[in-house]
């Protein structure tokens, strides 16, 4: 039995959810989402917030249970108050800067690599070597962050590249006389 999908999702004042047959769609001050939530599950809307409830007890039900829960808490949380992701510079010579929206970054190669933000995500660059994405989706938010890492990702010897804030690199011991 899934012990996250039993959870209420609480909503907040301000944040309208919309149920229409399988989909739901949230409203918020951040922006607006929707997801198609599988056959298997019921969303109902109390007082108190949304509640996910199984058709029938099967596995995929249950594990659809806990992903749905899940991600609709995800959609509220995201239209409140949003996800952010911190990525780090580590190198000589790499820093990040804004040329309008898009992302400029000169990471050691021969040109500058400018990234131009999705729809619905925003960056900001409060160091030269610090980028912070931000957007009301949570998946979103931590792909573009991924693709950006993926540019130079920190290699094992020096550290040097793009890692996410706090990241821990493995570092390799050098070449021995």
């Amino acid at each position: 039995m899934s012990r996250i999908g039993k959870k209420i999702i609480a909503v907040p004042k301000g944040v309208t959810v919309t149920i229409d047959g399988q989909t739901v769609s949230v409203k918020g001050p951040k922006g607006e989402s929707s997801w198609t939530v599988a056959e298997e599950i019921v969303v109902t809307q109390d007082d108190g917030g949304l509640s996910l409830a199984l058709k029938a007890d099967t596995p995929r039900a249950r594990a659809m249970w806990g992903l749905s829960r899940t991600l609709l808490d995800n959609m509220v949380t995201g239209v409140t108050t949003g996800f952010e992701k911190t990525l780090e510079l580590v190198g000589v010579g790499y820093r990040a800067a804004l040329k309008g929206q898009a992302l400029s970054l000169q990471l050691g190669f021969s040109h500058e690599v400018d990234v131009p933000p999705p729809a619905g995500i925003t960056f900001a660059v409060p160091k030269q070597t610090e980028i912070k994405i931000s957007g009301a989706d949570k998946q979103a938010v931590g792909q573009v962050a991924a693709v950006i890492r993926k540019l130079r990702p920190p290699e094992p010897y020096k550290g040097k590249g793009v890692r996410y804030a706090g990241e821990a690199v493995r570092r390799k011991e050098g070449k021995k006389k």
